[in-house]
């Protein structure tokens, strides 16, 4: 147990660059160094965590634990993974608390917002190579993008996510050869899954700290396509509780730190529950990553067989290429609109993005060169 806790732990020190380093950080530690599973047994885990809403890299972690030792050994090595991120984020919660009106920490903070118009917008054109192949789903792609322009709240983000899984199920599923033996699942984590995503919101008017829990269990249950879509979805579920400013340093704040981005919900979290602040980092933070992880526990021994059902997977690809139009929303309101204000901006997201894409600057020295940038425009300004 206590192996499985360090090994994790360790990681989530030095695991920067997102999701996909995240993968290649755990095959190299769990496949060629430690032996604890082969490569056909970590793909299929790679491709469940692809397949299910929730944190990607995070589930992949939760069910090498699960593999090694139950459910034990999947808590402690999704303690041990999110532990170092989560401790840097309140860190950095309580130092913008103390520091939020220095002139100084606001241009850092510029700095970083910035470097989140990169990081989205190389999220948005990764995802869109990888999810919208077909007329169809590039369809389905501009057509969410266009609708939250027009329309936003989390009411019309359900709605066309809901269309794309009709659209999918309709036109998008393949000519996967259906397996006609009875898949069951795990009911206990599914029914508690349901239960939870229903009576959460009823309950939320009776305590802020429910109201907090149930935000952020509402977020983790709908994103596909990896942590990024974590932001246009709390980003409309909580509305004007938090301001844009807020929200987009932590979002900021979470590519400068390693381990998982759904850590975001950390920093907001903080700022959620101002009478106890560490609480409600906590509870956010439980609140985003438990819904992927009872859907996980609920296919886990069984889902290479509902993977391929046709109509499933269909569905999950319409999805997929909504989930990336919702994104390009995003990138616009709230990312660009308020990061970039004048043409210096704009140029040193050019910059930001030629480093980053060109050149294959790794995630931890793009964030430097946006920290010095900030204090290089004060210093000028």
């Amino acid at each position: 147990m206590f192996t499985i806790f360090k090994t994790f732990f360790l990681l989530g020190w030095v695991s920067f660059g997102g999701p996909a380093a995240h993968i290649g950080y755990f095959r190299n530690t769990f496949v060629e160094k430690l032996k604890w599973l082969d490569d056909r047994e970590y793909g299929q885990i790679v491709a469940l965590s692809q397949f299910i809403p929730g944190p990607g890299s995070s589930q992949v972690g939760f069910a090498i634990g699960y593999k090694k030792h139950g459910l034990m050994g999947a808590c402690l090595a999704f303690i041990g993974f999110t532990l170092p991120s989560v401790i840097l984020m309140l860190i950095l919660a309580i130092l913008s608390s103390q520091l939020s009106e220095a002139s100084i920490f606001q241009h850092i903070i510029h700095g970083l917002k910035l470097l989140a118009v990169v990081v989205v917008a190389d999220a948005c054109w990764g995802m869109y190579k990888s999810f919208c192949q077909h007329t169809i789903s590039v369809s389905l792609c501009f057509f969410t993008a266009i609708t939250l322009w027009l329309i936003s709240g989390i009411v019309p983000q359900i709605i066309v996510l809901l269309i794309a899984a009709l659209v999918g199920l309709k036109y998008l599923s393949g000519n996967t050869a259906h397996i006609t033996e009875k898949s069951n699942i795990s009911l206990l984590p599914f029914l508690l899954f349901i239960g939870l995503l229903i009576g959460l919101p009823l309950l939320s008017q009776y305590s802020s700290s429910i109201k907090v829990f149930s935000d952020f269990y509402q977020a983790g249950s709908l994103v596909f396509g990896g942590g990024h879509v974590v932001l246009p979805l709390l980003q409309n579920i909580l509305g004007d509780q938090i301001t844009q400013d807020v929200f987009l340093t932590g979002y900021a704040a979470a590519q400068a730190v390693p381990g998982p981005m759904f850590t975001f919900a950390t920093y907001l979290g903080f700022q959620l529950l101002p009478s106890a602040p560490i609480i409600g980092a906590l509870i956010a933070t439980l609140g985003v990553f438990l819904p992927g992880f009872l859907l996980l526990l609920t296919v886990l021994n069984n889902w290479h067989k509902l993977a391929s059902h046709p109509k499933l997977s269909g569905a999950i690809a319409g999805v997929n290429a909504s989930v990336v139009g919702l994104l390009f929303a995003a990138l616009y309101n709230p990312v660009f609109t308020n990061a970039v204000f004048n043409t210096v901006d704009i140029a040193l997201v050019g910059v930001g993005w030629y480093l980053f894409k060109h050149l294959k600057v790794s995630i931890i020295w793009l964030v430097t060169f946006y920290v010095i940038t900030g204090l290089c425009l004060f210093f000028i300004g």
